[in-house]
């Protein structure tokens, strides 16, 4: 019934939507008290229609944008991949980079705001399950019915997956299904129950027809229909799996995704924004030759960047960065580089792309040997940033170091460097740009979680 269409049409300024996405902090987010001018919890509950359940859909598609710039300031900081600098608020090189005696707090902005957009989404979409639940039989068709379940489990465990990539070992909660959430849980048990829903979430898909009852952004074009979003889902099951070292499975997750080696590296999913009322603007964008408040990329992305033998730099991924007229000093930080891979304040920010599960499946092929396999893979992201085939030895540590330098430099600002450097046992290999400067493994769990 629907495909993806332009932002302003999608997400639209409904009260709903709008109470979605600007409510405040209880993760119930719809009110239990009856308004005549907001649509309440009671009302989506016990009086469901397609129309309400596709208005609640955009809702989530749009409050999974909510605070990303925060998540992936929190990574990409701690994976020193670039310095977030406010010159109102020290706690980005102080905090996050471990500046002495300073620590992670437990109760401050970083981790508080993306924790609890993250928990928002799940609760909305779980008010949709619950909504579906309670309809009659002849309210929905079948199709229908697990076209909605199928897009809520695959969101809902795509949010979980992002504050597990904070908190780790700390656990997250993985059940906000009702007033009373279930207790913390561990990152295994939190990985385990975050593949059981998107295997669930799969399977629902599977029977959802040809079309869903809701649209989506542009964000997922070409990945609008049960069957295109499947893909999606089989992406991020397959990024679950090389977390929890199962690449066979991996490997055979990949085959019911979009993982193509001849299609665009860029191909895939992603948030996008725009200009219209209504909307938000890509937060994480800042003009690279910007002062005072500013994001700079760490220089040692362009120090480790590939060379030719005279010393020029080689992989066109130098294009991420731009040198700035003055370079950026503070807090006993510098740099001489803009962070440029947003260009500009509507650019699309990924959730997952081809290049991404090239990668995974080069991962899941170095460790189950089939190291021929991986090195082709790896090849596809070489030459598509300039650079010739790989010719270093075919051993699993080589191919290992191989494979993370390419996503190192391709998925560079997308959140994954910090997880990658951690989950291969490497946090001691990031650079520490000041004496007494800590890398840090995880974040607290929020003190209030504002749950």
């Amino acid at each position: 019934m629907y495909t993806s269409l332009p932002l302003r049409a999608v997400f639209a300024t409904s009260a709903l939507v709008l109470l979605l996405m600007l409510s405040g902090c209880d993760l119930m987010e719809l009110s239990d008290d009856p308004d005549p001018n907001e649509p309440s919890l009671e009302d989506i509950l016990q009086d469901p229609t397609p129309a309400k359940l596709a208005n609640l859909a955009v809702g989530i598609e749009a409050g999974m944008r909510t605070d990303i710039n925060l998540y992936l300031t929190n990574v990409s900081m701690i994976g020193r991949e670039a310095y977030r600098f406010s010159a109102s608020d020290p706690r980005f090189t102080a905090d996050l980079l471990g500046r002495g005696s300073s620590v992670l707090d437990n109760n401050t902005f970083y981790i508080t705001r993306p924790w609890a957009e993250r928990y928002r989404v799940v609760r909305n979409a779980e008010i949709m399950l619950e909504t579906i639940d309670n309809a009659g039989g002849t309210l929905f068709s079948d199709a229908q019915r697990a076209g909605f379940e199928g897009y809520a489990e695959t969101i809902i465990a795509y949010q979980l997956l992002l504050n597990a990539n904070l908190t780790f070992e700390n656990g997250i909660r993985i059940d906000v299904s009702a007033n009373d959430v279930g207790p913390v849980v561990g990152y295994d048990e939190a990985l385990q129950n975050i593949a059981s829903r998107l295997d669930a979430a799969f399977g629902r898909l599977q029977a959802a027809g040809d079309a869903f009852e809701f649209p989506l952004s542009e964000g997922f074009e070409g990945f609008d229909t049960p069957a295109g979003f499947a893909a999606f889902n089989r992406a991020i099951a397959a990024r679950v799996a090389v977390y929890q070292g199962n690449y066979a499975r991996a490997l055979t997750l990949l085959e019911d995704s979009f993982v193509d080696d001849d299609a665009p590296l860029a191909q895939g999913i992603y948030h996008v924004f725009s200009t219209a009322p209504g909307d938000i603007v890509n937060p994480w964008f800042f003009p690279p030759q910007q002062s005072g408040n500013l994001l700079a990329a760490h220089p040692s992305y362009v120090g480790d960047i590939a060379r030719d033998a005279d010393g020029e730099i080689v992989d066109s991924r130098f294009d991420k960065v731009v040198e700035r007229e003055d370079a950026f000093a503070a807090d006993g930080l510098s740099s001489n580089w803009g962070f440029f891979v947003y260009k500009t304040q509507v650019d699309p920010i990924p959730v997952t792309r081809n290049a991404e599960l090239l990668l995974i499946r080069a991962e899941a092929n170095i460790w189950e040997g089939n190291f021929s396999d991986a090195v082709d893979d790896l090849n596809v992201i070489r030459n598509a940033a300039g650079l010739a085939d790989y010719d270093g030895e075919e051993t699993q540590e080589a191919l290992i170091d191989e494979m993370l330098e390419q996503r190192r430099y391709e998925l560079y600002g997308e959140g994954h460097r910090w997880i990658d450097v951690r989950r291969y046992d490497r946090l001691d290999t990031l650079p520490l740009d000041r004496d007494g400067d800590t890398v840090w493994e995880r974040f607290p769990i929020p003190a209030s979680e504002n749950l």
